[in-house]
């Protein structure tokens, strides 16, 4: 599964462009949108929640994700109005990082407002990352394909952008598999995340 991704032959976007692309794809109305999740640490400058949480203010960045809200739900709305069906699945380590700890109460928000979307325990695919972790990527349809990419530090870099219809294939079906094989959102947060004490950041 994913085999052929870490030889596909892709053109380097910088993140103004790759921004550009995304929107430009999905308001064409492409039909499907998949995001897969894998990296354990970022770093989300410009969030006031994100901000808030890397100043270790963990209940003010609690309190401040639901500023968000109302994007999140038009993101849901647009995507149902242009027909695109949209799935992410978030891939989470264990022991969780304090940047994954805080992201699934973001994503927590965005599954309030109607986003599908799935998480799985990284452990339950060790035998598909035996050789190579599973991608960070983004599938528009059978059209369109980026690999995000992320600085050293953890800051949005980009994207790869492949449009190869084969490997595309290839990758949207390693994504159904994990999706089938993911978990619901809300009972994984319930059991996993919900939890855990507020993290310790260091600063």
């Amino acid at each position: 599964m994913f085999d052929s991704f870490p030889h596909g032959v892709s053109e380097r976007l910088e993140r103004s462009r790759y921004h550009e692309e995304f929107y430009r794809l999905f308001k064409s109305g492409v039909g499907s949108l998949d995001k897969l999740e894998r990296g354990q640490n970022f770093k989300e400058r410009g969030f006031a929640s994100w901000e808030a949480f890397a100043a270790g203010e963990w209940e003010r960045a609690l309190s401040l994700i639901d500023e968000r809200r109302e994007a999140y739900a038009r993101q849901v709305q647009d995507g149902e109005r242009l027909g695109i069906a949209q799935r992410r699945l978030r891939v989470v380590e264990f022991p969780v990082t304090t940047y994954v700890q805080w992201e699934m109460h973001v994503l927590s928000v965005r599954v309030d407002t109607g986003d599908p979307i799935k998480a799985i325990d990284a452990r339950t695919i060790a035998d598909i990352e035996e050789h190579h972790l599973v991608p960070e990527v983004v599938i528009f349809g059978d059209l369109v394909m980026f690999e995000v990419r992320y600085d050293d530090d953890g800051n949005a870099d980009g994207a790869n952008r492949f449009t190869d219809t084969a490997l595309i294939k290839e990758t949207k079906a390693g994504f159904d598999t994990l999706y089938g094989r993911a978990e619901d959102f809300t009972t994984f947060f319930d059991r996993e995340i919900a939890p855990l004490a507020p993290p310790l950041v260091d600063r």
